[in-house]
């Protein structure tokens, strides 16, 4: 009996580390690209029980993938690759086209419409342990911005 108290006492243990460090993923999609395009990036909600920072992410269907971020630099927008990205406990941080995104580098061929990527986030909780989260996000076309009346049109 002893044997079984301490066994479930190890097991609630790596659970609750486990529960700790929990990140959840939400609406996770990946740009559908065309032919002979090396670069597209990959947009998700992530929330950490746990203060946490996202450290890196990795993919199969790539030889580079980092997390970066988009911003106005003098009226120009730039884009960098970040080290890490603040995942505050309980809060959503939206990685979104034009903002924060796992850019993924030298592809190894197309991604198609409806293609399923697979992609590792890494990160590592306050206490500096890292957790690995694997996921398989649909890839789908960007939809375009829409156009206002007149847009595109040449003027008399």
């Amino acid at each position: 009996m002893k044997r079984v108290v301490v066994s479930l006492a190890v097991l609630l243990s790596a659970l609750a580390s486990q529960a700790q460090a929990q990140v959840t993923v939400k609406d996770a999609w990946v740009r559908a690209t065309v032919a002979q395009q090396k670069a597209t990036g990959a947009f998700m909600q992530l929330q950490s029980a746990q203060d946490a920072k996202l450290i890196s992410a990795q993919s199969p269907v790539a030889g580079v993938v980092e997390v970066h971020e988009m911003s106005m630099d003098g009226g120009v927008m730039k884009m960098r690759a970040i080290p890490s990205l603040n995942l505050p406990a309980g809060q959503t941080v939206a990685l979104k086209p034009g903002g924060y995104h796992v850019m993924i580098m030298d592809l190894k061929g197309q991604i198609k419409d409806g293609d399923t990527v697979p992609v590792t986030l890494v990160v590592e909780g306050k206490d500096g342990k890292r957790q690995s989260v694997e996921l398989k996000v649909p890839a789908r076309k960007a939809a375009m911005p829409a156009m206002k009346h007149g847009d595109g049109h040449m003027k008399h």
